[in-house]
Parts: structure tokens; sequence; C-alpha cells
């Protein structure tokens, strides 16, 4: 076990779901079940820790969703915290609270701690061009922005990230960027906003997890070294939105405080609501111990700019680790809230009711700790019953079916022990240290595995003593095997609990005995000779059939037709331009000679392009459609005259011209006929 003997309590905070639709499958993988088996573990070691959750209810997504819907953004955001608060209760994420960042403690404490920074001097003020949409008269989020990526080249990207190559932009560096809301060219004007100077915390943040924490996981550690290694700049604490916290300072009307600066302070104020006279201890003594669960995509603002917000405030506790999952994949797609590409925790618990531990199992078995992982409603069901029913369930009904056969449901007492028995004994003692290790280094795919090897030393038992052929001969030794039986089955209540709170808390029903302490796992006496378990009992797992998962099958693919079908909708046409701004886009044929792809990138392709001028080398993000091989000597337009952009060490010296499919596609744009390299299109 590691030495935790410094930490007197654990906090343990849950990355805060965004309020603009359900929790999905990906969500629960990446951060609230391995966030709840930690919790449950800790807990059952009698440790004093707390599980801080709530809802993350401002930005830009919000207001969105509110104008497509004609309804305001609280009513948006009381939708969807009420339901995903119900979903989670109803999985067993054990939160000892679930907030809000609308609560009237959490506005109070985000301002405070916006004010304690700004008049410490913490804060850089800036007047800076940002966007505006003068149809609208409204500023321009970067979610209300959509141009061409300058990266590459997907015309499409939001002006915060390009979903395509997954680049992170700022609104003006789009190419030909555009309002969401009128669908006109924006125009700059001027703005003042504060800036967090994240320079100034950086050889700070530099020692405290290069040096300080190189036992995080490689993805963690490498995320931050890689931002550290290229400098961190000053960012914007605040925005012009009329959805948020306001700026608790004059002169600051119609500004709100940043969502990435407010919500991870929803942390505290979720813990002062919890525990509003002792919150301090949890935050600001050096022997709490702070375990924030995230997905990947929240690496940066957990690793390096909340902890720089902390250290600029003072006197609050940095976490001692931050173990970020990577992402899950639905049937090997990318999951997709806009395309309704997912498993929706709401729908799942309607559509498999009493199946909450199957659910947490496979997304556990399933982590995606290291690497990206899939789900699969195939696989979904042959972990069920392949696993969870013939494995785990089989081990426990054998083993109280044979009791209720031979000793009328009551415990046996224990006889002279045979070198299987000593074994197995010796064997079930490990799993204690073994399972807890695991779970205390965040491997819990691996716990998991150790739980069902448990199991499987509970049927490899039953099977090497065969007390069914032993029972015609020897009644004191069919006793003795059963007894043993009965303390893993008992053993198995513990070792599940953290992992499938639900079938554990069945099957210490059906032995008939209260949750023990995960201390008494390994114990080879829980169950005392005479104890009288149920004489009813019933299958832990059920299996899944393949009607069910059929009709699972059925719903992604009434989405993903769904999805298509809306994809057809053009999108705006931009407002006009004259001939003379056409003409000065130098468009032209080129024919591709060679083609590779980019190393260290999934989206781009390196095309050599003959374009009669002596040859040009373009980089595309078209790499998802087309095999290299496919696009040599292929004819493509392109444009000749954008200034070179360099990407991924290579210069690219205009850009592929194609149109996107309904089902979102890329298609090069080719003449029907061969041309001469280099001529122009008119």
């Amino acid at each position: 076990m590691q030495d935790t003997k410094k930490f007197k309590r654990t906090l343990v905070t849950t990355a805060l779901p965004y309020t603009n639709g359900p929790v999905h499958i990906g969500h629960l993988a990446g951060v609230y079940v391995p966030a709840d088996i930690y919790t449950r573990y800790l807990r059952s070691k009698g440790e004093d820790v707390i599980m801080i959750g709530g809802s993350d209810e401002h930005g830009v997504p919000i207001t969105i969703k509110a104008q497509k819907e004609g309804v305001t953004p609280q009513e948006i955001v009381d939708r969807y915290h009420n339901l995903i608060k119900r979903s989670m209760e109803e999985l067993g994420i054990s939160f000892d609270i679930y907030s809000r960042t609308t609560s009237e403690i959490h506005r109070q404490t985000a301002s405070d701690f916006f004010r304690t920074l700004y008049d410490k001097g913490e804060f850089i003020e800036r007047t800076t061009t940002q966007l505006y949409d003068e149809k609208a008269d409204q500023w321009l989020a970067d979610r209300y922005v959509t141009g061409t990526c300058p990266h590459c080249g997907f015309d499409g990207a939001f002006g915060d990230q390009c979903e395509h190559c997954g680049s992170s932009l700022n609104a003006t560096d789009l190419i030909n960027p555009h309002s969401t809301i009128t669908g006109n060219a924006p125009v700059l004007r001027e703005t003042r906003h504060w800036y967090m100077p994240l320079d100034k915390w950086e050889p700070a943040l530099r020692e405290w997890i290069l040096e300080g924490h190189k036992e995080w996981r490689a993805n963690v550690y490498g995320q931050c070294k890689s931002w550290l290694d290229e400098h961190l700049q000053p960012r914007a604490v605040t925005r012009d939105l009329n959805w948020g916290i306001p700026v608790p300072v004059e002169g600051a009307d119609g500004k709100v405080l940043y969502v990435w600066f407010d919500a991870p302070i929803g942390y505290i104020s979720n813990t002062k609501e919890l525990l509003p006279d002792t919150w301090q201890d949890y935050w600001k003594r050096e022997d709490t111990r702070i375990i924030n669960f995230i997905g990947k995509d929240n690496i940066v603002f957990h690793c390096l700019i909340f902890p720089a917000m902390l250290m600029a405030h003072g006197g609050y506790t940095l976490p001692e680790n931050v173990p970020a999952n990577e992402f899950l994949n639905l049937e090997g797609d990318k999951i997709s809230t806009s395309r309704n590409w997912a498993v929706w925790l709401n729908e799942y618990l309607e559509n498999f009711p009493g199946k909450q531990d199957v659910l947490r199992y496979v997304l556990t078995a399933n982590a995606p700790e290291t690497k990206d992982n899939d789900f699969t409603w195939q696989d979904f069901q042959a972990r069920n019953n392949n696993e969870l029913v013939a494995i785990l369930g089989n081990f426990v009904n054998r083993a109280l079916v044979l009791l209720g056969k031979y000793f009328n449901f009551a415990v046996p007492e224990r006889g002279d022990l045979e070198n299987v028995d000593i074994d197995t004994l010796d064997e079930m003692a490990c799993y204690r240290e073994r399972i807890g290790d695991l779970i205390e280094t965040f491997h819990m795919r691996e716990a998991l595995k150790e739980v069902m090897n448990l199991a499987r030393l509970g049927n490899k038992y039953l099977a090497d003593t065969e007390p069914w052929k032993v029972a015609k001969t020897s009644p004191e030794r069919v006793a003795t095997i059963l007894n043993i039986a009965l303390q893993i089955t008992a053993n198995l209540a513990i070792a599940i609990e953290p992992f499938m709170p639900f079938s554990a808390a069945r099957l210490n029903e059906m032995l008939n005995i209260e949750k023990q302490p995960w201390c008494r796992l390994g114990e080879d006496n829980i169950l005392e000779s005479g104890h009288n378990v149920t004489s009813t009992p019933s299958l832990l797992f059920v299996k899944i059939t393949d009607e069910e998962i059929a009709a699972q099958l059925q719903l992604l693919e009434r989405s993903k037709q769904e999805n298509v079908v809306k994809s057809w909708r053009p999108a705006p046409q931009l407002p006009d331009i004259s001939i003379d701004d056409f003409i000065k886009a130098d468009l032209r044929v080129g024919t591709v000679t060679a083609c590779e792809r980019v190393k260290k990138s999934d989206k781009l392709l390196q095309l050599s392009i003959d374009d009669g001028l002596g040859g040009r080398t373009i980089l595309s993000g078209i790499a998802r459609y087309y095999a290299p091989e496919d696009l040599v000597g292929k004819q493509v337009c392109f444009i000749a005259n954008l200034p070179p952009r360099r990407m991924r060490g290579i210069d690219s010296e205009g850009m592929i011209l194609s149109a996107e499919d309904a089902d979102g596609r890329l298609v090069v744009i080719s003449p029907t006929g061969t041309v001469k390299p280099g001529v122009n299109v008119k």
C-alpha cells in the first residue's frame, strides 16, 4: 500500500459536467466512475474522504442552446442540472454534495476570489481588439465565430478550437470568420479585459509538476511539460457576455468571469456549501490530499491554470494528483453531443433498469486510462454474459445453491484443511493489498481484473474440490469446502463494492450480513459457522439478449441517419462580395505528383503539386477521407496566392479546395476532364 500517513483527509473533486445536455458514457468512463471507485474504496477503509461534484452552468454553449430553443439560459441549466444530478444518483455516483455554479454561494465565492486577486494586483489589464457582430450588436465569444482553421484548412472550425485537427485557436486566428448569429463577417473593435499572467507562475508550476510530481500519469505530465516548454502566456479571465458571474469591479458593466476561471472555483464553493464551518480543513491544510478526477481535455485547466490561480490567491493546498483519463469512443467513432452520437446515461437507465452495475463494470473494464478506448454494444453484451454472469454470478450462485442443498443454507463448520484449501485461502488473503494498491495508484481497470480473479479463484476451487461428488462419501469434507466457498463469497461482497455497489448490497443481503469494511478483505472467517444465509438466493446478473443489443444499435443508426439529414441543410449564405474581391483569389488546377501522411498527425496529408510553375507543397486535412495513393495522379483545385503557412514544421503553399458531403466527408474538388497543370479556375 502507498504511504498515506501524512494525510488525515482526502478531498476528491470531479470535473463539473456542462449543463447544455445530459451526461454520456464518455463522461462516466473519463471521470465519474473512477472517482466513485476511489472514494468508495477510501470510505471502506474508514478514511476521512469527501467527494465534491456539481454542474458547470455558465458559458457560451448554454446561451447558444437557449437562443436556439427560445428560452432563457437559466431554464436550460435548470433542466440539465436536475437531469444530470438524478442520473448520477441512480448510477450510484456517491457525491457528498452535487451543487451548481449558479448558486448564490458560488457567485459570492467566485466574486471574492477574483476580487482578492484584483486587489493584490495579480491581473494585467489590457485593451484588445475582438470580433463584433454589427448586425446583432453583440460581441462574439469564441463559439459564436466559425471559419477556416489556419492549421489544417478545415472550414467549420470554432473560434476556440478546431474539432477537425484539435488545435486550440483564438477567434481572430480564423480565416474568413463569420458570425454564427447572423452569418455576417464580424468587425474588430476594442474592448478592455483582465488577464491572468500565467507566465509569472511558470517557474513555480514547472518546479511543482516537473520536479515534484513525476509520478503523475504520462499523458498528464507530458501535456503539462509541453505547455511549459512552449512557455505560458497571459490568459483572459473576463469576457463580454450577458450570462455569467459579473466582474466585481467598477467599469466592468457587461462583462462576466470567463467560465474557465469561474468553474474550478466551484469545487471550493461546493465544499463551503457542504461544510460551512470546516471547509478550510479540506482546502488549506497540508495534511489534506486533494485529487482532481478529470478528462484529458481539462488537463491544462486543472494542472496549470487553476493551480496558478490558487498560488496567486495564497493559502490554498495544491492537488496531490490529477488522474486524467483519455477519451472513450462509441462504435469506432468519436462521441459527439452535437451529432447525438452517444449513449446517454438517463436513456441507459431507462432501457436497462436494474443494470447500473453492468454499465459501471464495462466502463471500468474498458477504461481509457492510458489511451483512447472504444465502447461497443457487442462488447457490452459479451462482458455481461461471459464475465459477470458466467464468472462472478456463476460462482456466487453455485456456492449458495450447494449450501442450500447440503446444509439448508447454514454455514457449516470447517474441518481439517487439505493443500487445495490452504493454497486457496493463502491466495485469497493477497487480494486486499493487490486490489488496494491498484486503486490507490488509479489503475481501476487492473484493479477490476483482480476482483474478477478472486471470483475465478472461487470457481476454480469448486471445480478442483467437486463437493457434489465428495458429498457421497464425506459430509465433513463437503462442510469444509462450502465453508471456504462461502468465505470467498463474503470476500467478493467487499471487493466488488467500490466497482459495483448495487450488486455488493444484494450479495450482502443474500449472505444476511452487514456491509464489511475493507480491512476484512482476505479474512477467512467473515461468516461464522451456523450463520444462516438467505433461503432464496437470486441471480446477481442475468444475460443480455441479442434483441436488446439490436435495439441499441438501431437507436445509434437512427441518430446517424438523422444527423445526415440535418447536415443536408446548407449553411447560411455569407455576405455579398464584389467581383473584385473574388478575382483576388488565384484559383488553379494542379496535378498531385506525390502524397504522404504527415508524421504525428492523423489529419494531414502532404501533397506535392505540379502547378505548371515549378511545383509546390500543400498540406490538407483530408487524411481521414483519402489514402495517399488514391490522390497521386489526381487533378485538384487549389488557391495559389495564399501566403505560406508553417504546419508541423512544413511550409504549406496554398489550400486544396474540397466540399463537405452530407455525411461530413470532405470531397476534393477536381475538373471533370484533364487540363494542363497551372490553368486558372474561372
